[in-house]
């Protein structure tokens, strides 16, 4: 029941509000003299894909639809271009159910760049903080069913880790092959391997939501992955990459640079048929990604398509994801299913939904990695979350928001004895994030 109220409230507002005339375009002027800083919003996007990839806004060398906004402040100078975007929440958690918990928390990340051009290629240097660490105390914050990584020497369970501070240190080189084709090539000691899509932190389908999907470590939690290496090549809509990394997830010490050899790998291949719509496929070998379970290798698989599409004050951005993890060490597989959707409109106002069905394993209900029990999947669980907040203006240059989510779950019988039959939970939330908007020259 949920489930059909989310998708009908959220698509049919979306259909809606999305039926308004799109805003017009206002191209930049090439060759800015001096240094500018720009915080006006700006909905103009990517003339074509190459030109989209080459922007490279999100993560690692991640894509989106090429119409998507950014919000961002940019300074330009004769030969650079500063940008600095990022978000952050403040949390109260409330959850049901005989394990639900609570807490006041902060999820909080920030990306500044820089940019060059040099004739035909373009030389971008990227870092992303997070101070995740300082402001989830106790290693990780209530999240009823999410499952992954480790605190204090256990697996985390009904929770979700903070990010390291570190979550990215990268540079990144393109050049034109000719002018619809583009040669990409990213080095990062912290970074983004081309496996799946976006990470959810970064998704405009889900930037309004404050908290993690339950399917994040079967499908999206390489997004800070050690040492890695990704070479890539665009023509037109399609876009193949491979890339080169350490496959253990950072560990619980979350203040420190976590490295290793190169033992793992993966492959993406990535499509834009429009500016509205992109796609993607990939597949990865992840070498002792847990560091509960050293001995086990996972083959991770991933399909995504995303949708986005501006309108007069607002914008509508949709995903779809599946992911799949198979243990090389029992054949264990496990699959989760993501759909979600944020629409804004009235230019202040954001309502979203996220339907999610994933498999979760006994972890949950052993609590820790004790030898002899082998882990194995014991059921599927849903989640329905439905989301609105509204910006209400603060501080200058911040888009901030006061907003409320409530989460409900549908538990499976091998569940229910620890869980209860309808546990649910509330967050209510405050949000910051550079206020600006997306520019490019061409």
């Amino acid at each position: 029941m949920y489930a059909r109220v989310i998708v009908t409230v959220i698509f049919f507002l979306g259909g809606v509000f999305s039926g308004t005339a799109q805003e017009p375009t206002n191209h930049l002027p090439m060759g800015h003299q001096g240094m500018e800083i720009d915080r006006s919003h700006s909905d103009e996007s990517p003339e074509t894909f190459v030109d989209q990839i080459e922007s490279h806004t999100g993560s690692g060398t991640s894509s989106e639809p090429g119409s998507t906004p950014m919000s961002m402040i940019m300074l330009h100078t004769d030969n650079w271009t500063f940008m600095l975007h990022g978000q952050a929440f403040l949390d109260l958690q409330q959850q049901s159910g005989p394990r639900g918990g609570d807490k006041l928390f902060s999820t909080n990340w920030i990306m500044p760049m820089a940019q060059r051009r040099f004739g035909s290629s373009t030389l971008t240097f990227r870092t992303m903080l997070s101070f995740d660490p300082a402001t989830v105390t106790g290693r990780f914050y209530p999240e009823l069913f999410q499952q992954g990584e480790a605190a204090f020497g256990k697996p985390i369970v009904d929770g979700q880790h903070p990010h390291d501070l570190l979550m990215e240190i990268a540079a990144l080189f393109d050049t034109r092959i000719g002018e619809k084709t583009l040669l990409s090539f990213y080095v990062a000691p912290v970074g983004d391997p081309a496996m799946g899509p976006l990470a959810y932190a970064h998704r405009p389908s889900a930037a309004e939501n404050p908290l993690s999907p339950l399917g994040h470590h079967l499908a999206d939690s390489t997004h800070i992955a050690d040492d890695v290496v990704t070479v890539g090549i665009t023509h037109r809509a399609v876009r193949l990459e491979a890339s080169g990394f350490h496959g253990r997830e950072p560990d619980e010490h979350r203040w420190d640079l976590d490295s290793g050899r190169i033992d793992s790998w993966s492959g993406r291949f990535t499509v834009s048929p429009a500016a509205n719509w992109s796609g993607q496929f990939s597949f990865a070998h992840l070498t002792s990604p847990e560091e509960l379970h050293p001995e086990e290798d996972v083959l991770r698989m991933t399909a995504s398509i995303s949708y986005n599409r501006p309108f007069t004050g607002g914008n509508w951005a949709s995903l779809l994801l599946w992911g799949r993890n198979r243990s090389l060490n029992n054949g264990m597989v496990a699959n989760g299913y993501l759909a979600e959707s944020t629409l804004q409109f009235n230019k202040t106002n954001y309502i979203w939904g996220r339907i999610e069905n994933v498999d979760r394993t006994n972890e949950l209900l052993v609590g820790t990695a004790t030898p002899g029990v082998e882990e194995r999947v014991i059921g599927r669980v849903q989640a329905w979350s439905i989301g609105y907040d509204h910006e209400v203006p603060m501080v200058p240059h911040l888009q901030t928001a006061i907003g409320v989510q409530a989460t409900f779950y549908g538990v499976p019988d091998t569940l229910k004895p620890a869980y209860g039959s309808h546990p649910a939970g509330v967050v209510a939330f405050l949000r910051v994030r550079p206020k600006g908007g997306m520019h490019h020259h061409h």
